[in-house]
């Protein structure tokens, strides 16, 4: 990926990991360019945001609150390196899920 496509990226890709709602302005933002760089981001950033969602409202019910508080500090951890990746200007897959995140959201952003 080339110097310019990821400084014209940089600012989508950083405020797609600010919470679901940034994801989804993200994802809006990024539809009229199309911006390689932001739409690797954002694809991590949608795959963190669906487990964060569904760790909130299903696992909680089924494994605890303490189990779900400590998924929650994970998903937070790789919610940081994804931002981080993204103000560094790489594209850096997070640890565990980053290729299947990839693989499953490839034809959204």
């Amino acid at each position: 990926m080339d110097a310019y496509t990821i400084k014209e990226g940089k600012t989508i890709a950083i405020i797609s990991y600010i919470t679901w709602i940034g994801t989804l302005i993200a994802y809006f933002m990024n539809n009229e360019k199309r911006n390689a760089f932001a739409s690797f981001h954002i694809r991590q950033a949608i795959g963190i945001s669906l487990f964060s969602i569904a760790n909130s409202i299903f696992l909680i019910r089924y494994i605890g609150l303490w189990a779900t508080g400590f998924i929650g500090v994970g998903l937070f951890i790789l919610l940081v390196i994804g931002l981080v990746g993204a103000l560094q200007g790489e594209t850096k897959k997070i640890p565990l899920f980053g290729d299947i995140f990839q693989d499953w959201f490839k034809g959204i952003a």
